[in-house]
């Protein structure tokens, strides 16, 4: 089995293309293959549209700022879908796709790091481990080859691997981590109970239920960024010490020489 998956994560390699040359060609598509107006790509910059109106209202005006947040959310499942479907998928549209997640959440939380000042370094944490985890994950599958963050394969990760590899697992886990920090959100705005019969659930508002149910998703979501962290570190340490090995090996065969 680590024998196969070794074989398929070799067949994934990426091919290097120099640095002018990649700014040429960027340079030079034509109109009837750009890579900058594939459609998922068009998605992202309206996500990035809609994150940026929903800043704009998110200190007066919650209903907009809920409703344009969460269409950008919800726009990130179908772009990935478009670029599958019309065969656009791009190494652009991937880190687009990531770095737009990883901003909308981080400004989210720095809105809520003001409106709960005594949770400030809480959520600052977050963000700092938010990035930190996706960056060093993006570079740990960089300088190992693979053509995509994406590709983990079971015998790197479990966790990570039915995280990214399963549709539902990610979009369920992505979602109910933004509807956490939406609720918080929310909660500023609304502590209008809803009366459910219950005890100790009558009293809460809606955003208050709603962030009740999705702290477990919330919690999950940043445990697998401990994992995807800690494992990045883990696989840039071994290419460390493998690339210190040959260079060993080479040094002895220059002397042996």
């Amino acid at each position: 089995m680590a024998k196969a998956n070794s074989t398929r994560r070799r067949r994934r390699s990426r091919e290097i293309v120099d640095a002018k040359e990649a700014v040429d060609l960027a340079t030079a598509q034509s109109y009837s293959e750009n890579v900058f107006l594939f459609v998922p790509n068009l998605i992202g910059y309206t996500r990035v549209i809609m994150a940026g109106l929903s800043l704009h209202y998110m200190s007066y005006h919650p209903i907009y700022c809920t409703l344009l947040y969460g269409i950008s959310c919800l726009l990130d499942a179908v772009d990935g879908q478009a670029a599958r479907a019309l065969g656009q998928t791009s190494k652009f549209g991937a880190v687009l796709d990531m770095v737009t997640d990883r901003c909308t959440t981080a400004c989210l939380l720095c809105y809520l790091s003001s409106a709960y000042p005594d949770f400030a370094l809480f959520f600052q944490f977050l963000i700092a481990l938010d990035f930190s985890s996706h960056y060093m994950h993006m570079y740990s599958s960089l300088v190992t080859g693979s053509t995509s963050h994406k590709l983990v394969t079971s015998d790197v990760s479990r966790i990570l691997w039915r995280y990214y590899n399963d549709s539902v697992t990610l979009f369920f886990v992505c979602a109910g981590n933004e509807l956490f920090f939406v609720s918080l959100y929310l909660m500023k705005w609304n502590n209008t109970p809803i009366g459910i019969p219950l005890p100790y659930l009558k009293m809460l508002s809606y955003p208050q239920f709603l962030a009740l149910l999705t702290f477990p998703i919330f919690f999950l979501k940043n445990f697998i960024n401990v994992v995807q962290l800690w494992k990045a570190s883990k696989i840039l340490v071994g290419v460390d010490l493998a690339e210190r090995a040959a260079a060993r090996i080479a040094a002895r065969k220059i002397d042996s020489d």
